[in-house]
């Protein structure tokens, strides 16, 4: 099912760890609209403007599958309000996150947490985005070398 004309609610919601472990990570209709409202309030907006694909690796986490893979159990991936996500060449995934901090910045797009996820300090292996709700346009960093 498309909820853009670049992301789907399946590359949204697919999970190698949930197929390996039988974990059923179907949405329900409230998660879907959430993943609908990510997808084109920030995602779609994002890979726009990028020009490019964009990798979805972590989207919708059912409660099971997200203490499957030790995801915080406060995570908006739970609610279908986030996403991890990276370019298509991982060495330019500095270029989309400094893309979006100034989306962000011109007021192109508003989020919740933007982060730079491991990595090293010219490069987070992946980035995280999620809907604006208790932290609004927060950007951080973790887990760099």
């Amino acid at each position: 099912m498309n909820l853009t004309k670049n992301f789907t609610l399946e590359e949204l919601t697919a999970s190698a760890t949930a197929t390996r472990l039988g974990i059923d990570n179907t949405p329900s209709e409230s998660v879907t609209q959430n993943l609908t409202r990510l997808a084109t309030d920030i995602m779609q907006r994002i890979r726009d403007r990028w020009g490019q694909p964009i990798i979805v690796s972590s989207g919708y986490r059912s409660r099971a599958l997200n203490k499957a893979v030790g995801g915080s159990p406060t995570s908006q991936h739970c609610l279908g309000q986030a996403c991890d996500f990276h370019a298509v060449n991982r060495a330019n995934n500095w270029m989309l996150y400094a893309l979006i901090r100034e989306m962000v910045r011109r007021g192109d797009i508003a989020c919740g947490q933007i982060i730079w996820e491991y990595g090293t300090r010219q490069n987070p292996q992946w980035i995280h985005i999620s809907l604006p709700g208790g932290h609004t346009n927060q950007f951080i960093k973790i887990g760099v070398k």
